[in-house]
């Protein structure tokens, strides 16, 4: 259900929000797991390395369409911030529109270009065939990803995080169903796969509008909400564009890494691999924590409380770099432990490197907490070019590090390449919020006006008596945006003075 995000204590606002998210990206990456699994069982290794070799390719492109999806919300999250459900119904009408534009141009395009850039990303022969069918499959239905990462980002700008978790478990659930029945007994191979991915998340978008049919008619779109300006689109593409491009360009930066891995050898490669599953875990908690706080943020700026803003991103901070510290120190202490359940017994030189990567991160995982809350605050804001220039600092400095100190050092400054990144973004992150905090500072808060409330009675016991049981109250939107606040009740002790009903004695005549 929609929840306003601009009242109640703004750290268990966040925090509670936050979980669903965080619960989502476990699903997806249980989801992957599986779906490998099945793919390598059924299929073999080959087939199971023609699917991950499109990985980096599907996650330059279809990151992108996630980043843009998730920015075009953030209109939505104000005006329902600001309980403008007429600039609501607007900005959904706005970014649907940019949704099927986008997935139109996706459909078409990137089938096309599948073949060429797996052969410029030097894909073996031996794993091309497969490679192609299943991007080529995976980008025939990018619209369904799109929509359904559009529609879960709406219904999340109106407070609710619980029902796209919903909806995203019932799609990995069906997904992994369906892999098992494409590739085995229909024997649909790699294609069978993606396939699979793709109707599910097809269901996953049914299920989304039926709900917002059924629940939120606050984002019900009428025909005359669908004449949007050229200003509307521009505003809707300012928040998207940029965050599509940061997804892009650390999928570049992957890439690249990747290239300076296949260097060291194949240790270092399953090292890597390895680490990056259990650093995964960590990335999720803190990014759930910073996609909370960019929502709360814009529903806080919509409705005019500054006040509620500062707070929050304060108290988020000291969340994010608390939970930094204890994940840190879990992944030093036990890394090797957590490795070993990747990898096979004789893998000694892979267990090392990998947990020398885990002591490298979580040392440092502070930073990313940092980053990812402030970032989210800045996008909540509206503001686009900082974070756009911090996502460019991130793929110079990773790139560079993986390349000049992993030519220096080897595996370990390879690995030295994310906190180093991390440390070039916040570094130009911190300084643009602390600008925005004094200009939050100096904003007044939107006034509420309070209304006087009128007790209403509620029928008592059935002997006459009557008490003032209950008096309710609701906000009510004024002209100028300010809403009515509700006035506190407390129950009366003692009821009303009883009404008598007894009937006067008429004498008998």
């Amino acid at each position: 259900m929609s929840t306003a995000l601009t009242t109640g204590r703004p750290w268990r606002v966040i925090a509670l929000f936050s979980v669903p998210l965080l619960l989502g990206n476990v699903v997806q990456q249980l989801y992957q797991f599986a779906d490998a699994l099945v793919v390598g069982r059924q299929l073999g290794v080959d087939a199971l390395a023609a699917v991950g070799a499109t990985g980096s390719m599907l996650f330059l492109l279809l990151g992108f369409a996630w980043g843009l999806t998730s920015g075009f919300a953030i209109p939505t999250a104000q005006a329902f911030g600001a309980q403008d459900f007429r600039a609501v119904r607007h900005s959904v009408a706005a970014g649907s529109l940019l949704t099927a534009v986008c997935s139109v141009v996706l459909t078409i395009g990137a089938p096309l270009l599948s073949r060429p850039l797996l052969e410029l990303l030097q894909t073996p022969p031996e794993l091309l065939d497969d490679a192609v069918v299943f991007a080529q499959v995976s980008f025939l239905g990018a619209g369904a990803l799109m929509f359904f990462n559009y529609l879960s980002a709406i219904i999340r700008a109106t407070g609710d995080s619980r029902t796209p978790l919903v909806f995203l478990t019932l799609a990995c659930a069906l997904n992994v169903g369906l892999v098992i029945v494409m590739v085995g007994p229909f024997g649909w191979g790699v294609g069978g796969a993606a396939l699979a991915t793709v109707v599910s998340q097809a269901v996953s978008v049914l299920l989304c509008l039926e709900f917002v049919r059924r629940r939120m008619p606050v984002l019900h779109v009428r025909r005359g909400d669908w004449r949007v300006s050229r200003a509307e689109l521009g505003a809707h593409l300012r928040l998207g564009l940029p965050m599509g491009f940061q997804a892009s360009i650390i999928a570049v930066g992957t890439l690249v890494v990747q290239v300076a891995l296949n260097h060291l050898g194949t240790d270092a490669v399953a090292a890597y691999t390895a680490a990056s599953r259990v650093d995964g875990l960590a990335i999720a908690l803190l990014q759930s924590l910073g996609l909370a706080v960019s929502m709360y943020v814009a529903q806080n700026h919509g409705g005019g409380r500054p006040d509620r803003i500062l707070r929050g991103v304060t108290q988020a901070t000291w969340i994010a770099v608390a939970c930094a510290v204890v994940l840190g120190a879990l992944f030093i202490a036990f890394g090797a432990a957590l490795i070993q359940l990747f990898v096979g017994a004789g893998s000694g030189e892979v267990v090392d490197l990998a947990a020398q990567m885990l002591a490298i991160n979580g040392a440092t995982y502070w930073i990313l907490g940092i980053l990812f809350v402030v970032r989210g605050a800045l996008q909540g804001l509206g503001h686009t070019l900082i974070p756009t220039v911090t996502g460019t600092i991130e793929l110079f400095m990773r790139v560079g590090a993986a390349v000049v100190l992993g030519g220096a050092f080897g595996f370990v400054g390879v690995a030295a390449s994310n906190p180093l990144a991390w440390v070039g973004a916040v570094v130009v992150l911190v300084p643009a919020y602390l600008h925005a905090r004094r200009q939050l500072a100096a904003t007044p808060i939107t006034p509420t006006v309070v209304t006087p409330t009128t007790p209403i009675a509620v029928m008592g016991p059935t002997d006459g008596s009557m008490t003032v049981d209950a008096v309710v109250t609701a906000s009510i939107v004024l002209p100028g945006g300010a809403t009515t606040a509700s006035v506190p009740v407390h129950r009366p002790r003692r009821p009303f003075a009883r009404v008598s009903r007894r009937r006067r004695r008429v004498p008998r005549g």
